[in-house]
């Protein structure tokens, strides 16, 4: 409330009290099951296993292709086929699944960095990985590059020159945590196939040094400079003496860059005080003062070790002496104190493969030892316990999960999706199927039962033949179909519910069988000659006959978990007839909105639902004063016309 002061105008905003409820999405489907890869427990948090997709590529993108003995993949293929937007995938894996991987050593030669599969599963095995200096300080940076080899037994080592193009490339990465191209956050950031992390070895901090190119000059002129950086302090120059030997030359440079004062408070003083100038092979090693066959180098050397240990050099502006040298980037390479924990470069002919292979030491893959059902995949749901706007579900062509997924269905908090289930792909007859039926022990109306499997062009393009698919599917693309076109109380069958991608079914039935499997809950699909083949029941395998129809339960679903997000904002209002008021006016228009949208029965509003919100209609003192607010809806539900019967008659007695 605005505080009144001062005599004149003032202007503030108050609350209308219209609070739109949005009606929650019906249309978004969980596939629960087996994948080539794709997010597991391997290589991130168990929260993040329902991964949302929203089309078939990105599908292929993020899980693979097709699985043998998997229905999947080419499930979520048929989703989209009939008209899904958007679905969850929650993997499947067991508990002896691992991603491949291989440890590759460091420059130290001990185990440097591992390197695996981002997630787990035979398909990594076919990866290989290329470790090469960076483009951009190549002395203490690593590019990556990952192939993907199809059949990697047939090549024991596979050579740069027969690998196909990377199939990735990172580039530039380095061992400092603090970096941004730090290999591992780089990785996990930016790789499709691989994770990396740090091997407990890899503990190796050297001191930081530039190491100039071979042949340096052996004499060198008074005066004569160049520009040194040690630790990061900053760019100081050297001013050299008359040197007519190399031995002369080292000293000097010792001595000189020793005596430097450092520039910065933070600068360990030893990094001046302790530098130190030698002779080192091409690879960096120091050499003995006995070799004289060796061809020389000149290594600058930090007087400190560690992290920030670092030596870099470049060429004075005038009188310069790095070129005659061999110093400087034109030249030489500088090494970092963490450089030697950067993996080694390997032989330029091979490359690191992931997977197993008796050439390689890596860890071995079991794709998918230890599955069971239903346990396997009643974990599995539980990682959809925090995702809202699922809606259906379904576990493709996996005998005996129906009573699973009611079971996870009707217990959820809000009860807000619907199972959408199938019969065995073994039962290939009415009486098959009524044994499917019978066989669920807890029926109930969160679930419907679709018969017979689909007979599809394979989608993988390996079998010329149709081959047979579970339907659901199909049908929670068409439920999704539906929803958007008519409305979630459509019910979805009838000659509109065509199944796209059909191209048989199992089975053909007459009128006389689909209807003693209707009568049980058993939802049929059927050819018909100018439908094609199509949806053509729509009951849930019900206990409560009130919701034996799909479109009322889903309907029911709908309203529940639409005006439970939709009023969130009545917690901790005060509890008084203004509260009462506005929740039957934001929840009536809510109503109105379905009402004249078509999704209840009755030709008034008041024919087709009501709200009830107040002391003495839904609540009493007590309620109040537990701090209870309660609100009664009620709505007439449209049901299907799942008969239609017509009655013909002679119309006899006619005069003309």
């Amino acid at each position: 409330m605005t505080s009144v002061s001062y005599p004149g105008v003032y202007v503030e905003e108050i609350p209308g009290g219209a609070r739109p409820i949005e009606s929650a999405s019906t249309s978004t489907a969980a596939f629960v099951g087996v994948v080539e890869k794709g997010p597991d427990r391997v290589v991130i948090q168990d929260e993040d296993r329902a991964h949302r997709i929203t089309s078939w590529q990105e599908f292929q993108n993020t899980y693979g292709g097709f699985v043998d003995g998997g229905y999947l993949a080419e499930s979520v293929y048929q989703f989209f086929n009939n008209g899904g937007r958007q679905c969850y995938i929650v993997r499947v894996v067991g508990s002896g699944a691992r991603a491949a991987s291989v440890t590759i050593p460091n420059r130290a030669s001990k185990n440097g960095i591992k390197i695996s599969a981002n997630s787990s599963g035979a398909w990594g095995n076919a990866l290989y990985v290329n470790i090469e200096d960076g483009l951009e300080d190549p002395g203490n940076t690593f590019t990556v590059s990952v192939y993907d080899q199809i059949d990697p037994e047939s090549i024991p080592t596979l050579q740069i020159a027969q690998a196909a193009t990377p199939i990735e490339v990172l580039e530039n990465l380095n061992m400092d945590a603090t970096s941004t191209n730090y290999f591992a956050t780089r990785i996990k950031e930016d790789s499709s196939y691989i994770a990396a992390e740090i091997d407990a070895e890899n503990v190796v901090l050297d001191s930081g040094y530039h190491l100039g190119a071979g042949n340096p000059a052996t004499t060198i002129t008074a005066g004569l400079k160049f520009q040194i950086n040690i630790n990061d302090d900053g760019y100081q120059e050297v001013t050299l003496a008359e040197s007519s030997t190399l031995d002369a030359i080292r000293d000097d440079i010792t001595a000189k860059v020793s005596a430097l004062t450092k520039k910065k408070n933070s600068t360990a003083s030893a990094a001046f005080s302790g530098f130190t100038c030698k002779f080192a092979d091409a690879d960096g090693v120091d050499l003995p003062a006995t070799d004289t066959t060796t061809e020389k180098h000149l290594k600058l050397e930090s007087g400190t070790s560690g992290a920030d240990s670092s030596v870099k050099v470049r060429q004075s502006t005038t009188d310069n002496a790095a070129g005659l040298l061999k110093l400087g980037a034109a030249h030489g390479v500088s090494f970092g104190g963490i450089s030697r924990r950067r993996p080694a470069i390997p032989d330029p002919t091979e490359l690191y493969q992931l997977g197993d292979h008796p050439t390689n030491s890596v860890e071995g893959v079991d794709d998918l030892v230890s599955i069971t059902v239903p346990t396997s995949y009643k974990a599995a749901f539980e990682h959809l316990n925090k995702i809202t706007d699922v809606s259906l579900l379904a576990v493709p062509g996996v005998p005996g999960m129906f009573d699973a997924g009611v079971e996870y269905c009707e217990n959820r908090p809000l009860r807000d999706i619907f199972f959408i289930g199938e019969t065995d792909d073994t039962d290939d007859s009415p009486a098959d199927a009524e044994t499917y039926r019978k066989s669920i022990s807890k029926p109930n109306t969160y679930g419907s039962i679709f018969f017979p499997w689909i007979r599809s062009p394979d989608p993988s393009g390996r079998q010329a033949e149709p081959i047979l698919l579970p339907p659901s599917g199909f049908m929670a693309g068409l439920f999704a179909r539906i929803d958007t076109t008519r409305g979630v109380w459509k019910a979805p069958a009838g000659t509109e519910a065509s199944v796209s991608g059909a191209a048989g079914l199992l089975v053909e039935l007459t009128d006389i069988q689909q209807g003693n499997l209707n009568k049980i809950g058993v939802n049929c699909l059927r050819r018909f000659p100018l439908a094609g083949i199509v949806s053509w029941g729509a009951r849930t395998v019900y206990s409560d006959p009130e919701y034996k129809y799909v479109p009322v339960r889903r309907t029911a679903i709908m309203l529940r978990r639409s005006i439970y997000d939709g009023i969130q904002w009545a917690v901790f209002e005060p509890n008084d007839h203004r509260l009462w008021a506005s929740l039957r006016l934001n929840i009536g228009a809510f109503m109105n909105g379905l009402f004249r949208a078509g999704a209840f029965q009755g030709e008034k509003a008041s024919d087709a639902y009501f709200v009830r919100c107040g002391l003495g209609d839904t609540m009493t003192q007590g309620d109040i004063d537990r701090g209870q607010v309660i609100v009664l809806i009620g709505f007439a539900a449209l049901k299907p016309a799942e008969f239609v019967i017509v009655r013909i008659q002679q119309k006899a007695g006619q005069t003309q």
